[in-house]
């Protein structure tokens, strides 16, 4: 019927193979399964016994995730049980499944959801090819054998071609030839390997990119054998409106600076604020992977590619809320922070790293020794120390601009019905930004720094505790600059008081 909901219609009933099921995206999706598709089969988990705790343990701490909280208001514990967990690893022969489990898989299974990868952008060649591509490959492998296989929805990379400024729902030719890198990385040393890696890579910044678009013909091999998808979201960020506005568990792209930003550690950011970022939140994602997937199983031909992307629907730049980002810093701040809030954007890492030095390994090394005095563990230092050695990796995507044509995507939104528009919403056209944006800080405050709502008194307490601290401590650097300007110069203090507004404006330009 017309007010029924296909998407749901066509998992309900139907029993899932998920990789990935413990990152950003796969615990939004089980989520959004359980409560929004009740009466789906069973949802298969691969995962692997981490740091000593068996798969089931893992589950049991899956189950107690924030992102579960708005479920468990309308469902029981019970609704978990539909989770099962498979002992495995994608970069592993077979998946490392027992024959026992791969049986269960190959009988039961309808929908194979491969979300699984490695994003280490400083990885080599190894890593990445065992489990970005062969592990997309024992996937296909597996998918061969299941015995009522409806879809395989495969979640890839916009960035997978961005080596282009412009690209399209399509698959691109593979940079390299799959075999042959599989062999190299099969004969050769680590050394080796980093010897002929930038040759390799061609025109891919990195190895993830490369082996993410290798994994998608792996993909498209079987395009004839059974329905699959593909969708390439850009850079997922927080919940725009499921489960929560702003939910987040990834400290990745804007949520990880804000949430520097709010303790008062991250004060630059290296960015071109005139350029299109391409933001997509993960509920979108999420449920963009689901519709593609219904899509494709019913249309039962060809691959069909999906961009999950903002940058030609509805783009977003930085400059639009540059002037209120720090009146959401002060309106919402933490009890946790260490100093007053302020972020700054700059044009250029060269900037940035001169920057860097004054206003974050001097006040970092600063507050790492309080720390070390009052028993607290010195990170500080540590911290931007990394961001600094990795912003050479980061730069292309720091300060290049990209427009992926999501075409596919809006024709797909308008082919849902009116209830799956409301439930599988995938059309962004009516994302407010700058709405979004004080949503995306609020999930950062309270999922990734942990602070509830009822610590907002004491927070905007402290924030204006930190505000006067911050001019005194401004105001002593600028008066011992002052008088070491002088003693250096033999000047006296009132002929060289010229010298703190020059300083204070030079300051204010980093």
């Amino acid at each position: 019927m017309a007010d029924e909901s296909q998407v749901r219609a066509f998992y309900t009933g139907k029993n899932l193979f998920m990789t990935g099921g413990t990152g950003f995206v796969g615990l939004c999706l089980i989520e959004k399964i359980l409560r929004t598709i009740p009466n789906v089969g069973n949802v298969y988990l691969l995962m692997r016994p981490k740091k000593g705790k068996e798969i089931s343990q893992r589950v049991e701490e899956i189950q107690v995730h924030p992102v579960f909280e708005k479920l468990l208001e309308t469902q029981s514990v019970d609704i978990f049980k539909k989770i099962i967990p498979v002992s495995g690893d994608v970069g592993e022969e077979n998946l490392g499944l027992s024959a026992q489990d791969r049986q269960v898989l190959i009988e039961n299974i309808n929908v194979v959801i491969h979300s699984a990868a490695t994003l280490d952008f400083q990885e080599n060649l190894r890593p990445t090819v065992k489990i970005n591509v062969l592990g997309t490959r024992r996937i296909t492998e597996l998918c061969k054998q299941i015995k009522n296989l409806k879809v395989l929805i495969h979640v890839s990379s916009a960035y997978v071609n961005s080596y282009l400024n412009e690209a399209h729902e399509k698959v691109y030719e593979a940079p390299e030839d799959v075999e042959r890198v599989i062999s190299l990385v099969n004969s050769l040393s680590d050394e080796g390997l980093d010897n002929i890696e930038k040759k390799i890579l061609k025109d891919h910044p990195n190895t993830y990119t490369f082996t993410k678009h290798l994994a998608e013909h792996e993909v498209a091999n079987c395009a004839n054998l059974f329905p699959c998808t593909i969708v390439r979201p850009t850079m997922i960020v927080a919940a725009w409106k499921e489960p929560v506005p702003g939910w987040t568990c990834s400290k990745v792209g804007p949520q990880g600076f804000l949430m520097g930003a709010s303790k008062g550690v991250v004060r630059r950011l290296p960015l071109a604020k005139e350029n299109i970022a391409d933001y997509i939140p993960v509920d979108v994602v999420v449920n963009e992977l689901l519709v593609a997937g219904w899509y494709a199983a019913k249309e039962k031909s060809g691959l069909t590619v999906y961009h999950c992307s903002s940058s030609t629907q509805r783009p977003f730049k930085w400059e639009l809320i540059e002037s209120e980002i720090n009146e959401i810093l002060h309106k919402y701040p933490l009890k946790s922070a260490v100093w007053y809030p302020h972020l700054k954007f700059v044009p250029s890492l060269w900037l940035f790293r001169l920057s860097a030095i004054f206003v974050h390994f001097f006040p970092g090394f600063l507050l790492d020794q309080l720390l070390r005095i009052t028993g607290g563990r010195p990170i500080l230092f540590r911290l931007h120390k990394n961001v600094w050695s990795s912003l050479n990796l980061l730069e292309k995507f720091i300060f290049n601009e990209w427009r992926f044509h999501n075409t596919n995507t809006i024709e797909l939104a308008a082919k849902l019905n009116k209830i799956d528009k409301q439930l599988f919403y995938i059309d962004i056209s009516t994302l407010n930004w700058k709405d979004y944006f004080v949503n995306l800080h609020l999930g950062v405050r309270r999922y990734l720094n942990k602070e509830k709502e009822k610590t907002l008194a004491a927070a905007r307490s402290k924030d204006s505790i930190l505000l006067v601290v911050h001019i005194i401590w401004q105001t002593l650097m600028l008066a011992l600059v002052w008088y070491t300007f002088a003693r250096l110069t033999g000047l006296s203090m009132a002929q060289s008081v010229w010298i703190t507004p020059v300083i204070y404006i030079l300051y204010s330009f980093l």
